[in-house]
This record gives structure tokens, sequence and C-alpha cells, in this order.
């Protein structure tokens, strides 16, 4: 029922309203030069399948128990993290816009003996955030706003955890100063420097998450260490790892990336910034 709700909004969305239809044409046909209008348009259209069920399946995360999280939403490779637990060492995991990013924030917490907390930025009514605050934090995350990064990983830095970070939006015009500019899909894009500061200021270890749709409301997630030790890297480097772990994810099927928000507003000849 919930994904027939689901094709039926999608026909209002991508047909009446055309939500974002321009942006989304726009950053395909820019990401992806040297394919057809043809091909251009199914992706734009799998894309909008994909985004609606992520909106809807958002909301049936208000009641999931905690054995559908798990079975619909599972964790493969746990065991990649015992060691760095095993010796108290806490861990930033990232990710991207991709695919169902919205229920780890409660499978993680079910899935390894880690204290997690998710960093998101909070919306402007105070009623709404605090409802996806509490829905998101039901299963023992700690839901942290972006504002209270620095604060958080001071305050927990004798404690292991795993901090949650999705880290391909496009940074604030305040933002850009710090920003690392990558070679992402084949053009030059500004990416946060939070990563990179927190790993590097700790030395925590950086595991990006890989979430795979298997069918329809149903993905599997995979750990990979893209750093054991970031203080050994160099500047932007670890940024780079990142990017270039997206891409070619995002390559693989385009459709389950957010393509609706406006990832390239920025270009690197306004700013003189590190690459």
């Amino acid at each position: 029922m919930m994904y027939l709700f689901s094709d039926f909004l999608r026909i209002i969305v991508r047909n009446i309203v055309r939500y974002r239809i321009d942006i989304i044409v726009a950053n395909l046909k820019r990401a992806f030069p040297e394919k057809t209008e043809q091909e251009i348009a199914i992706i734009e259209k799998k894309t909008y399948k994909h985004l609606i069920d992520n909106i809807v399946e958002g909301v049936k995360a208000f009641t999931m128990p905690k054995k559908t999280i798990i079975k619909r939403h599972k964790l493969l490779n746990p065991e990649l993290l015992d060691s760095f637990y095993k010796n108290n060492i806490s861990i930033i995991g990232v990710t991207g816009h991709y695919n169902n990013w919205e229920w780890g924030s409660l499978s993680a917490s079910l899935q390894t003996n880690y204290n997690v907390a998710a960093f998101y930025k909070p919306v402007k009514s105070k009623f709404i955030d605090s409802i996806l605050k509490k829905s998101r934090s039901r299963c023992g995350t700690d839901l942290v706003s972006i504002y209270e990064t620095s604060k958080t990983f001071e305050t927990n830095r004798n404690k292991p955890y795993v901090y949650l970070m999705a880290s391909d939006q496009s940074p604030s015009k305040r933002e850009l100063k710090n920003a690392y500019w990558i070679d992402f899909l084949g053009i030059k894009t500004a990416f946060l420097h939070g990563v990179e500061k927190h790993s590097k200021n700790y030395n925590y270890p950086v595991v990006y998450i890989d979430i795979q749709k298997i069918k329809r409301g149903y993905y599997e997630v995979e750990l990979s260490i893209l750093t054991d030790n970031p203080q050994s890297l160099e500047e932007g480097e670890l940024t780079k790892r990142y990017a270039n772990k997206l891409e070619s994810i995002i390559r693989k099927e385009p459709e389950n990336w957010l393509w609706s928000h406006k990832r390239w507003k920025h270009n690197d000849e306004e700013y003189q910034n590190k690459i």
C-alpha cells in the first residue's frame, strides 16, 4: 500500500507539480554529457521514483519496528569495526545522499556496539524539527545539529562513537573559504571540510558507508575504510578518496542520488581555495 501511494504521488510531483525538474535534468546533462537525450530522460524518470520512495520511506520510519529496520537496512560487515571498538577508538562514518540514507540513523545503533551520533541541519520550524529528531533518534542515535559538531566531538572524545556525516551537500558561501575543490563527475566541485578537520584533529579512522538498494524497500549496507590514519594523509587527500568512492557508486546507478539539489551552484573561479 505504501508503494502504491508512492507511485500515485510520483505522478503528481513529476507530471503536475514538476518539482525541480529543470534542476534534475540540468544536473544530469552536466554530469553525463556523453549520454543521449533519451538516456537522460530514462534516468530522470527513475530519479523521481527513487525520490518519492525515499520520502514515503522517511514517513514509514516513524513506526517501523526494530526488527524490520534491521531486515530492510541490513549492515553486512559490522565486524569491520570490532578492532576499533575494542581499542576504544571512535569512527567517522561518511556517506552521501544516495539510496535511503535516512534509515541509517535508525539502523546504525541497532547493528553496532558503538554509540552513534548523526549530524543534521535543523529545519526552521521547531515543531517539525522536534518530530524529525524524535523519529530519527528513537533507536538510540544521538541526533546532533551541524552547528554543534565541534562541541560534540570534544564532549565525547573519551567515548567510543560512530559519527555519521553526509558530506556531498554544497557548502554555503560562508563555508566556501575552507572547502576542498575536487574533480567530481567531471566537474570541479566544492566539498565541505568537516570530515577532514575532525578526523585529523582526533586521528579518527574514516569509514565509507555504501548503501545499496537490493529491491524496493530493502537495502544492504557495506563498510569500507577510507583511512585508518588520517593525520598521515596530505591535505585534501581524504576528501578526494571520499569523492572518488561516491562517484564510482553514482555512475553505476545514477538515479539513486539526490539530483534535485543545487550541487553546482558555486564554481572555483570565484574563490581561492585548497585543491
